[in-house]
């Protein structure tokens, strides 16, 4: 029984060992695992964010902290300014860091995802340098610089250096990524610093200009028969077209035939009449002034006869369009009676406008520096300049109309903008000035309760609500009195979406980024 008792014990002794070995050595892991966390976690830096700009691309890339003989991580975003879309896929991007004359350099033939390239750098020595990207791209060559890249020779002078900068706070700030905005219609731009006098606000009534319209009238009396049913206001005619026929066959009076060929009759027997005198003056039979009768009595014959022939057949008169263009009006049904003179159709060619606008008395000193202008149609809100439309300003009035006691200004615009006569648009007559003045598109600004607003950059995926007071505006610009510097990147298309993306809450800058 001893024995029994002594083995069991031993047995006991050596799995209470065996537990306390296996505890230590889970403890001692675990402890590991946490040395190894923490110092994964000492090399982590925040990223830092670099954005710059040439002419042609935007580059936003973030970026472990550089440390010499460290591998540091840059996720580059490139953007085409043309349209503020993504880089082509195709494109080859090579990057290279330049410190202290030294060069490393990474070359990628393809994205992560499309504008999208992560790149890993080595520096191999300490100092301020410089980040370039050297981009390849349908047969060109591209170069964007990033200046103030510090590498630093440790972990702890890194940390003691990095300075997170002056960040907008939590209630205006706003995240918008690149991946966002490349999704719809967006642009940033810098404020414009230029000369912006006053503009005058008015409408326009849109007229053809003179010339380019013509009124055909009936010349004689009769019936109108159109030529084609299919003769309807808006239908494009070539010159000398038939457009209607005026009928008197059927009339006592004024009938066409009648005098058509009373016309001929007269035109033949002068004619002759002219021909046998012509030779009888040789043989001294006749005159010379009973020769000369006979020519004028034969030539005005012959003028009447061309002159209805040409105009008119034994149906009647032949209405001709005049001009190549399309009907604007016409004034009269099929079989309408009309008197000789009476207006029948008018043809425009549409293709040059005259705008006149009417301004009120208290402009009256600014209409002599009015040198361009803005106009708006009022069907779909689309802008244009007075240069767009090769357009001119023609003249302004001296003086006001009795009835209105408003003084007009005409303009004069190509009409390659869908611009209908008879109807109307708003104008912004600008006037010259030698004033200085910060402008943002209109498209910039976002109103609230009456409070004007945009959309500032902080960097391209965070940015800045900032109320801004604004002055005048000319239909395309407006200007901003305060609020808003010449230096600050603002939104200028898709503000809206970027208003409605801070309505989320978030603020990560990294959220949808491929790291």
């Amino acid at each position: 029984m001893k024995l029994k008792y002594l083995w069991v014990a031993t047995i006991a002794f050596l799995l209470f060992s065996c537990h306390q070995n296996s505890t230590h050595n889970s403890e001692a892991e675990h402890d590991h695992e946490h040395e190894a966390e923490a110092t994964e976690s000492e090399h982590e830096h925040e990223k830092i964010q670099y954005t710059a700009y040439s002419s042609d691309f935007e580059l936003f890339a973030e970026a472990d902290g550089m440390v010499s003989g460290e591998h540091a991580d840059v996720l580059a975003h490139f953007t085409s300014l043309e349209d503020f879309k993504p880089l082509d896929e195709s494109a080859k991007i090579t990057a290279k860091l330049i410190v202290n004359g030294k060069t490393i350099s990474k070359t990628l033939d393809e994205p992560v995802k499309k504008g999208i390239y992560s790149f890993e750098l080595e520096p191999g020595t300490t100092g301020e340098g410089s980040l370039h990207f050297v981009i390849e791209t349908g047969g060109n060559h591209y170069e964007i610089a990033i200046d103030d890249v510090d590498v630093f020779a440790s972990d702890e002078e890194l940390e003691a250096h990095h300075d997170h900068g002056d960040e907008p706070s939590a209630v205006n700030a706003t995240v918008f990524t690149k991946a966002q905005s490349w999704k719809i219609d967006f642009a940033t731009a810098l404020p414009q610093q230029q000369e912006f006098g006053p503009a005058i606000k008015t409408v326009a009534k849109i007229e053809p200009a003179r010339g380019e319209e013509e009124i055909i009238a009936a010349k004689a009396s009769g019936l109108v028969i159109f030529s084609n049913n299919n003769l309807v206001e808006g239908k494009q005619v070539a010159n000398g077209e038939k457009l209607f026929t005026i009928s008197s066959s059927e009339m006592a009076e004024n009938n066409f035939a009648v005098q058509l060929a009373e016309a001929k009759s007269n035109f033949e027997t002068s004619k002759a009449n002219f021909e046998r005198k012509s030779e009888l003056v040789k043989d001294l039979l006749v005159s010379e002034q009973e020769l000369l009768n006979a020519k004028n009595t034969y030539e005005t014959s012959k003028a009447v006869y061309e002159n209805l022939s040409k105009n008119f057949n034994e149906s009647g008169q032949m209405v001709k369009s005049k001009m190549s263009g399309f009907v604007k009006q016409i004034f009269v049904s099929n079989g309408q009676y009309v008197a000789a003179g009476q207006p029948l159709v008018s043809i425009t060619q549409n293709n040059k406008l005259l705008l006149t606008a009417q301004v009120q008395q208290k402009y009256l000193s600014y209409l002599p520096s009015i040198n361009t202008a803005n106009i708006t149609t009022m069907h779909d809100n689309k802008t244009f300049t007075l240069e767009e439309l090769n357009g001119k300003i023609l003249s302004y009035g001296k003086s006001a109309s009795d009835d209105s006691y408003l003084f007009p200004v005409s303009l004069e615009i190509a009409n390659h903008a869908g611009f209908a006569p008879g109807t109307f648009v708003e104008v912004f007559l600008k006037t010259m000035t030698n004033s200085q003045a910060i402008t943002v598109p209109n498209s910039a600004l976002l109103e609230e309760q009456g409070i004007y607003y945009v959309f500032v950059q902080a960097t391209p995926e965070m940015f800045e609500k900032r109320e801004v007071k604004i002055g005048g505006t000319d239909g395309l610009q407006t200007e901003v009195v305060s609020g808003l510097s010449a230096d600050e990147r603002i939104v200028t298309q898709g503000a809206m979406q970027v208003k409605l993306a801070k309505s989320t809450g978030a603020l990560d800058p990294h959220a949808g980024h491929v790291h």
